[in-house]
């Protein structure tokens, strides 16, 4: 599969935390930890905004993003189509990307979302001859 490559991710992007600071959206308190857990995956993951949100990558190569919008949040994957999802909690029908919908008062399965969001950042790896 193709990587998704953008130019300029760092290792802290001040406009990153921009998009989380001082907000009282809801929806981008509720994917806060979400990419917080992408941050977490390992000491090359690089972050920027790219298409108005948060997007993680390893290097350059872009493997996961949240976004928030007026009834939902996202967290999203580059790779998704190719990631095992046995919780089913991937949406979209795109060649690659797919997403997970987060809404308030719904119960989500956050261990399948969290293997999720691994798997994606260990295929970039492995794609990009890292692991």
């Amino acid at each position: 599969m193709a990587l998704f490559l953008l130019n300029g991710a760092v290792r802290r992007d001040p406009a990153v935390e921009d998009w989380f600071s001082g907000l009282t959206d809801p929806h981008r308190l509720m994917v806060r930890p979400w990419f917080e857990r992408m941050r977490a995956c390992g000491p090359d993951v690089r972050e920027l905004i790219h298409d108005g949100c948060p997007v993680a990558c390893v290097g350059d190569a872009a493997f996961g993003y949240v976004n928030a919008f007026r009834a939902h949040a996202n967290v999203g994957f580059y790779n998704g189509a190719d990631l095992p999802d046995p919780a089913d909690l991937l949406e979209g029908s795109g060649k690659r990307m797919r997403h997970v919908k987060l809404r308030p008062g719904v119960a989500l399965d956050e261990a399948a979302l969290e293997a999720l969001i691994a798997a994606s950042y260990l295929d970039i790896r492995r794609q990009l001859g890292a692991g």
